[in-house]
């Protein structure tokens, strides 16, 4: 019996063991990726209290912000918009309110520890939420067009997972999963003939340089923190980086001094020495590697040429710079050295919509802007100086600040996925600024919303690009997130959500200006309002409008409180033809015509039928009294029609 009994013991590791190897669980949402946008498309859908599986390869959350080293963010400065706001918040009670402006690339710098434990944190707190770390995607799951889950193995390739899930969102760096679930996908740049871009020059399959950032320490005066001689090590490659380097041809114009505080990060309370990102694209660190479509194994073998690279760069600051005190931060990533690198491209999938840079340079022109879903501000910036080659001369407009349709998110032919990081359906050209850090975030934030939505109606079984537009519209403006990046009214606002509803309809239309880093959209709030364009824009969006007729021709006026209450009347008229008569309360205002009362319970001040009517003002007056951000709303889909 004793015998039976140590044979029976010895087979039950193995028996476990054997369990573990290949292991099915299930869940409503499954996101696959735990960089920025995987991460917030997670925490968000988990929010949402639904069911969610969060797939990292590495131990850390947050991707580009985190993982890979690139601890300095680009753009959004002046958009606090939905989770990089409530990011931001997290970093200031961390450091302190004024303390992340350290480095001169961006007003908004870290350590990549921290940014880590902030996403760990908000993951944790989510019940609803399981993430599981060091797993890398190995195959889709599908039924017909249909995705419907993924299997993953863990590093030494003992362990397999499937997991099955009513909706897969792919946040990969390159675009893994929609290119293994059989999408149609672009990668490079774009034929301008398709692309319908005059910018766009040629279709090639050249992508952007990428970085295998790092983080540096001082270590003080009398340190020596001199690594190695890296392989293959040629200094040549790192002249010109900065004034005092040895140089050939012409200098980036800065010392070396400027050149290390690019990326100076915040110190952590309590801590006595400088860290900074190194990330420095003239002639630094930046390398170009196209592995997009190698295999997971090639990859990592094409990856160790973009670590040396970057040891290069560090082992030349150190002796040919004599900044042999600046090392490694041995408190950071692997000793200082990224995770995964900092892929600026990768796959793009072919969406229901394409994004190009006409719809960004005249938004206006095209009906996209009213299916917004993150925004962003920063002008188109790519990387080709290290590519081993001539790359086409390309023309980078400047651009207004902007925002994201969401058929972008969605593929066009395969069901039950939705797509956010870098991967979304937009040009060559213009992932040159929707691909940074905080645009990729809100993009995550909206794609874990679209994904709640699929699910919620349980006793429904719709596909993704069946959830109307205007339905995670809504739960963005609940998590404070900006449909269109008006500069000038924030979520402080009271206004603001009647603000932003009206700017997806387009019957107020924002103004947008190209400002170098930091693009903008007004909607000037307190401005009055051009009677004639009021209704051109008006005719847009409500069907059957009928112009007013009583503006004198050649002459450019503003609308009255008193003629606002005669449009309105107009659009009720327009959308309620087909009923014959008017919802009760528009039919209670104009007969009783107490436009003063009317007025003052809006929370609107200083009645006088006569005066112009400021746009705020205008905004509350359709909202209060026709919501046509939902009325109208319904009827736009995702391509914006």
């Amino acid at each position: 019996m004793i015998r039976y009994l140590i044979i029976f013991c010895l087979l039950m590791p193995a028996r476990i063991s054997a369990q573990q190897i290949n292991r099915t669980v299930e869940t409503d949402v499954l996101v696959i990726g735990g960089g920025v946008g995987g991460t917030a498309a997670a925490i968000q859908a988990a929010r949402m209290g639904v069911k969610t599986i969060l797939m990292e390869q590495t131990n850390m959350l947050g991707g580009m912000l985190t993982a890979a080293g690139v601890s300095c963010t680009d753009g959004n400065d002046q958009l606090p918009s939905g989770m990089w706001e409530e990011f931001r918040q997290a970093l200031y009670k961390h450091y302190g309110r004024n303390k992340l402006n350290s480095g001169w690339v961006s007003n908004t710098n870290f350590e990549p520890h921290v940014g880590d434990s902030i996403f760990k944190a908000w993951a944790g707190r989510e019940k609803k939420l399981k993430t599981y770390f060091g797993y890398s995607f190995e195959s889709v799951q599908k039924v017909g067009n249909k995705v419907t889950g993924a299997t993953f193995h863990n590093k030494d390739l003992k362990k397999f997972l499937t997991v099955k899930a009513n909706v897969v969102i792919d946040a990969t760096e390159l675009g893994d999963v929609f290119a293994a679930a059989g999408a149609d996908y672009d990668l490079g740049m774009d034929d301008p003939a398709v692309s319908g871009e005059k910018e766009a020059r040629e279709k090639n399959a050249i992508i952007q340089d990428l970085t295998w950032a790092a983080i540096l320490k001082d270590y003080g005066p009398t340190a020596d923190k001199t690594i190695g001689r890296p392989a293959n090590y040629d200094p040549t490659k790192y002249y010109c980086c900065n004034t005092e380097a040895p140089c050939t041809d012409k200098s980036w114009n800065g010392d070396k001094l400027k050149m290390l505080n690019y990326g100076k990060l915040p110190r952590s309370p309590g801590a006595t020495f400088d860290k900074y990102m190194l990330n420095w694209p003239a002639h630094g660190n930046d390398i170009y590697l196209n592995v997009v479509e190698d295999s997971q194994e090639s990859r990592v073998r094409s990856y160790e040429l973009a670590k040396q690279h970057t040891l290069g760069f560090i082992y030349f600051l150190q002796t040919q710079l004599g900044m042999k005190n600046i090392g490694l931060a041995d408190d950071e990533l692997d000793g200082g050295l990224a995770l995964i690198p900092y892929n600026r491209e990768g796959r793009r999938v072919k969406g229901m919509v394409r994004m190009n840079i006409n719809h960004i340079k005249n938004p206006y022109d095209y009906n996209l802007y009213r299916t917004g879903i993150s925004v962003g501000d920063y002008p188109v910036d790519h990387h080709h100086a290290q590519y081993p080659g001539k790359v086409p001369e390309i023309e980078f407009p400047p651009i207004p600040s902007y925002n994201i349709p969401m058929g972008a998110l969605i593929p066009e032919k395969i069901d039950g996925l939705i797509v956010c990081e870098k991967g979304i359906s937009v040009s060559n050209i213009v992932n040159g600024t929707t691909r940074l850090q905080p645009v990729v975030l809100l993009t995550g934030q909206a794609a874990g919303i679209l994904a709640a939505k699929v699910i919620v109606p349980k006793k429904k079984h719709i596909e993704v690009r069946q959830v109307p537009v205007r339905a995670v519209q809504e739960e963005l403006l609940k998590a404070k997130a900006y449909l269109l990046p008006f500069v000038d009214v924030k979520p402080d606002n009271p206004y603001w959500e009647v603000i932003q509803k009206i700017g997806v309809t387009g019957i107020l239309r924002g103004n947008g200006k190209a400002e170098g880093w930091g693009n903008k959209m007004f909607f000037y709030p307190d401005s009055t309002v051009v009677a004639e364009k009021l209704e051109d824009d008006i005719s847009d969006y409500v069907e059957g409008y009928e112009k007013l007729n009583d503006t004198p021709e050649g002459k450019e006026t503003f609308v009255s409180i008193s003629q606002a209450f005669k449009i309105l009347e107009r659009i009720y008229v327009a959308i309620n033809q087909p009923k014959g008569k008017y919802p009760s309360v528009i039919d209670d205002v104009f007969k009783a015509g107490n436009f003063d009362k009317i007025w003052v319970n809006m929370g609107l001040q200083d009645y006088r039928p006569d005066r112009p009517v400021k746009r705020f003002e205008l905004a509350v007056l359709f909202h209060s009294l026709i919501d046509l951000f939902e009325i109208k709303g319904r009827y736009i889909n995702n391509n914006g029609k």
